[in-house]
């Protein structure tokens, strides 16, 4: 890979094919796989993401919003599209670009059924979401009976899956926790396929419930964070390879004295001569406040440089006292070596947040 001369994300399709392969061989022959692809694909680029996705013929994409399904479909994406948490103010823009709601409450139910109705819509596709822990979206169990006549007498949709989301696959010292959701689930099915007679696709698992509990595999599986590199233990992330690394090079450095200080609120002084890089990446690019003094650290020659003083909107400053390197030489904050989850450790945080975090505004380049 060639040497960035701007703060650059780099996107690695061969460790994305690479992710993909290796969660696909976790999986009967027979079982679909979902790519998640909100958040801009994870922090990535949601379009290119996608399109290498379906070129190896991916069975679904999700994403949270309406409009992250829009921009794929206007990327010429073409494989069905769940929505994960539609809004009814965009109903009728999800059903022109063909995108699949996942239906969690009755509210949601019956206004999705209304808009359907109005555009002469006959068996659209629908998604049944089951909360059996997680708390957070979904119909409770006992609410299946009421939901079943408004199904049941309604042309307009067809329920295409019904699905759960599991709270803590990758904790396996809430093995008993999840265990009971996936009973709650098989439950719910059970219940649902015996009262209605559909035979939907059921999925529950996510990247670790794929790698931790095969047995609820079932019909289908969804995958997030596993594509984009990380296996949420550090047995299966040796299995997977980060697909992004976040680059910038050093715009100049300076030699401050004992006692000067430097950055804003004079947050850092001192103690001895120092030697400081500054490197044009900030907060508004997704490297937080949380980083600066002394927590985050970057990699230049394969040393660390600790972030001294506070994280600017648009720069960051660090100590290269002992470190050989030049004005316009790279850095890495994250990539192979170290990757995003270590430098989220720093800061209490997960791989997830510090992905998603980063700006638009960075520069996307794409190894093919």
């Amino acid at each position: 890979m060639s040497k960035v001369q701007e703060t650059t994300l780099e996107i690695d399709l061969k460790a994305l094919s690479h992710n993909h392969k290796y969660l696909k061989s976790k999986l009967q022959p027979k079982t679909k796989f979902l790519a998640v692809v909100k958040a801009f694909a994870y922090g990535s680029d949601a379009e290119e993401i996608a399109k290498h996705l379906q070129d190896l013929d991916v069975d679904y994409f999700a994403v949270a919003y309406i409009n992250e399904g829009v921009a794929l479909r206007d990327a010429g994406i073409t494989k069905p599209i769940l929505v994960l948490h539609p809004l009814a103010v965009n109903f009728q823009t999800l059903i022109e670009r063909c995108l699949e709601p996942s239906i969690y409450s009755l509210k949601i139910l019956k206004e999705f059924i209304a808009v359907a109705a109005k555009e002469k819509q006959q068996n659209y596709p629908i998604h049944i979401k089951f909360n059996t822990g997680l708390n957070r979206l979904g119909f409770n169990a006992e609410e299946i009976d009421t939901i079943l006549p408004l199904l049941k007498n309604n042309a307009s949709v067809k329920v295409t899956s019904i699905f759960s989301h599991l709270a803590a696959s990758e904790d396996l010292n809430e093995k008993e926790f999840t265990l009971n959701q996936i009973a709650k689930f098989k439950d719910i099915a059970e219940t649902f396929l015996k009262k209605t007679g559909f035979q939907p696709i059921l999925h529950m698992c996510n990247t670790s419930g794929i790698l931790n509990y095969p047995e609820a595999h079932f019909d289908m599986v969804r995958s997030g964070i596993g594509l984009y590199g990380f296996g949420n233990s550090e047995k299966e992330n040796q299995n997977f390879t980060p697909i992004s690394t976040l680059k910038s090079v050093i715009s100049q450095i300076h030699t401050i004295q004992k006692g000067e200080s430097l950055g804003y609120n004079r947050a850092y002084t001192a103690t001895n001569t120092t030697k400081t890089a500054t490197i044009p990446i900030g907060h508004a690019d997704g490297i937080g406040r949380q980083y600066g003094n002394g927590i985050g650290f970057v990699t230049i020659n394969e040393q660390k440089a600790p972030i001294v003083g506070n994280v600017c909107m648009d720069m960051i400053m660090v100590d290269v006292t002992n470190i050989d390197c030049n004005e316009g030489d790279e850095i890495i904050v994250f990539g192979k070596h170290p990757t995003a989850e270590t430098l989220a450790n720093k800061t209490n945080s997960i791989s997830y947040e510090l992905l998603t975090s980063i700006s638009q505004r960075v520069k996307r380049a794409f190894h093919r």
